[in-house]
């Protein structure tokens, strides 16, 4: 099996395709407070015109994002992006990846963002659930080669 067979067949490098850059996490973390123009993806993030259309289009492509037309008091019509379910769904891996650098990348004056539930303040963290609820330490999971990866 080739590389670019093995990466076709993962799931991983499927998502990376979509996800794999630094400015699309920050784009979503932004999409997450609400932001949805790109005047002000741009002024919130500092990321430069090209790169920011470039990565809301593959957001958009993808379905992470979709687009929803927009017009100003005398302006032209634009385009606003709004997270779609599959987008939302990625709440879960932002959260782990803030999770992680709270732990190995500390901020030296503390967390800039905590996790809590929405009807209780309580905090919470991103785990491995099983299926009955449990959750699983992270050295106690294992990911297993499927009869599909002839790898």
């Amino acid at each position: 099996m080739t590389p670019a067979e093995k990466n076709r067949m993962c799931s991983i490098a499927r998502s990376l395709e979509v996800l794999g850059e630094r400015w699309t996490f920050l784009i979503l973390r932004e999409a997450f407070e609400g932001i949805t123009r790109f005047a002000d993806f741009r002024a919130t993030l500092g990321v430069a015109p090209d790169v920011l259309s470039n990565r809301l289009a593959t957001l958009v492509e993808a379905g992470v994002l979709e687009k929803h037309p927009y017009r100003e008091p005398g302006a032209r019509v634009r385009d606003s992006y709004h997270l779609t379910p599959a987008g939302r769904d990625l709440r879960l891996v932002l959260g782990a990846l803030q999770q992680w650098g709270d732990e190995h990348r500390p901020y030296e004056l503390g967390p800039t963002a905590v996790r809590r539930t929405v009807d209780g303040d309580h905090p919470v963290h991103v785990g491995f659930i099983d299926d009955t609820g449990r959750e699983v330490p992270v050295d106690e999971v294992t990911f297993i080669k499927m009869a599909s990866d002839p790898a």
